[in-house]
């Protein structure tokens, strides 16, 4: 009989569902509150009422708060401003709680198995926080410690999240959410399985293990279950501590973190689909990128990653019919030549530095608060009159972690010729060779 404390329970979803509402039904007080005595802050009250409910709920509705507010237009501004705080600043639990989670993964002889470790956690996110501790054999190590009930606050949360959709005044008009829908679910599902982190951390060590500029933890088998990841602490500094730095580090930063990004995905088809900027690191020379955190990892089909190369193509070449194709490899539907122009209008933004051939920012004059609103209204305004449309699953993590990844460029400064870097990841592209690594890679790791 399954005696998982932690497996999804009846009583565990009701509660959760309870306290989801009630925090929810709170929120919306404040909300009204606000509306009836108004004040020209009212709005940045709102999301400042959210945020504080969703970081004390924590779990999976907090993770899809986060996701929303990296999207550009989904969400006013004060929102998406509040919102995206919850990823690096969620409340933390305390060193009782901290121990009673780790006897529950680790047996209460845990502690022995540690030459050292800090009960305080060193970050703390939605689904879970992090413990520096040392083996003992003297590695260094992160600790990566679920908190407890996600599996039954993931049913729970994902089945009153929509709800989150109703907060904001520009919601979705004219976009079909229901694949948005399934594919966030999916992914926060897997987020909670940390043998399968493990397995991707895997894959992306051993892609990159000819690399002395990109490093990936390596999981610690014997201090790990499927709510406890062990790996590797891999010293650091976040890319904010190189904002300030000359323009030579700062584009090396840029470069190194583009190649980390798009160079998986051209050769194996995966992407790291976090954006958050504290999911990379720097040793202080940034001659060393680290890459952190790999709950998020999208695997895609070999067709989609073929529609990524050739929208790049038809669109540098103009290339009308090249554009539909892409399109329908990306796995949109009824294509009309009216939603294709609407398209592209979202296509020329994230393709628009591949495909300069010059030294650039990756959006001149553009500050990074507003990276991409303009073409999300524009895109929606013109779905309002052309739509609707349905997003395909697959575009959701694609989209988010183009737009992290070049909000991330526009902070650094970085002036590079990002269409060199792009047509050299491009080198020997096939589907056909694609597939056949991705094959190998995947069933290297175990995935």
């Amino acid at each position: 009989m399954d005696r998982d404390p932690e497996r999804d329970r009846l009583s565990g979803r009701v509660a959760r569902f309870a306290k989801v509402g009630a925090g929810l039904s709170g929120a919306a007080a404040t909300f009204g509150a606000n509306a009836l005595f108004g004040g020209g802050d009212a709005e940045a009250r709102n999301a400042r009422a959210l945020k504080e409910t969703l970081g004390r709920l924590k779990g999976p509705l907090m993770k899809v708060a986060q996701m929303f507010a990296t999207v550009p237009d989904l969400l006013p501004p004060e929102f998406a401003a509040e919102l995206t705080q919850l990823q690096t600043n969620a409340p933390a639990m305390g060193p009782a709680f901290v121990r009673r989670r780790m006897a529950a993964e680790l047996g209460p002889g845990w502690a022995s198995r540690f030459a050292a470790f800090d009960p305080v956690p060193a970050a703390a996110a939605s689904l879970g926080q992090v413990h520096r501790a040392t083996a003992h054999d003297g590695r260094a190590l992160a600790v990566k410690l679920q908190y407890p009930d996600m599996l039954s606050a993931v049913e729970s949360d994902l089945g009153q999240f929509r709800a989150l959709l109703g907060v904001g005044r520009r919601m979705f008009g004219a976009v079909d959410t229901r694949e948005i829908a399934t594919e966030i679910s999916e992914r926060i599902r897997e987020e909670l399985d940390y043998d399968h982190e493990a397995r991707a951390m895997s894959l992306y060590r051993a892609f990159f293990a000819d690399r002395a500029d990109i490093a990936v933890p390596a999981a610690d088998p014997a201090l790990s279950t499927a709510r406890l990841l062990t790996m590797d602490w891999l010293e650091g500094r976040g890319l904010a501590a190189f904002k300030g730095a000359d323009q030579e580090t700062r584009n090396a930063v840029a470069k190194v973190l583009f190649e980390a990004w798009w160079t998986p995905l051209i050769h194996i088809g995966v992407i790291h689909g976090d954006p958050h900027l504290g999911n990379y690191s720097f040793t202080d020379g940034a001659d060393r990128l680290n890459l952190l955190d790999f709950g998020c990892i999208r695997v895609f089909p070999p067709a989609f990653v073929g529609g990524v190369v050739k929208l790049f193509r038809a669109m540098s070449e103009g290339d009308r019919a090249g554009e539909a194709e892409a399109y329908r490899a990306w796995g949109f539907r009824d294509l009309t030549d009216d939603l294709m122009d609407v398209l592209n209008i979202w296509a020329r933004f994230i393709y628009g530095p591949l495909l300069d051939d010059r030294v650039r920012t990756v959006a001149d004059g553009v500050s990074p608060g507003e990276y991409g609103r303009r073409e999300a209204f524009q895109v929606k305004r013109a779905l309002e009159e052309k739509g609707p449309v349905t997003i395909p699953r697959e575009f959701v993590f694609m989209d988010r972690a183009a737009i992290g990844l070049g909000s991330a460029f526009l902070h650094l400064l970085a002036e590079l010729n990002w269409r060199k870097l792009f047509e050299a990841s491009l080198e020997g592209f096939s589907e056909e060779a694609l597939a056949a690594r991705q094959a190998a890679a995947l069933a290297a790791a175990g995935l």
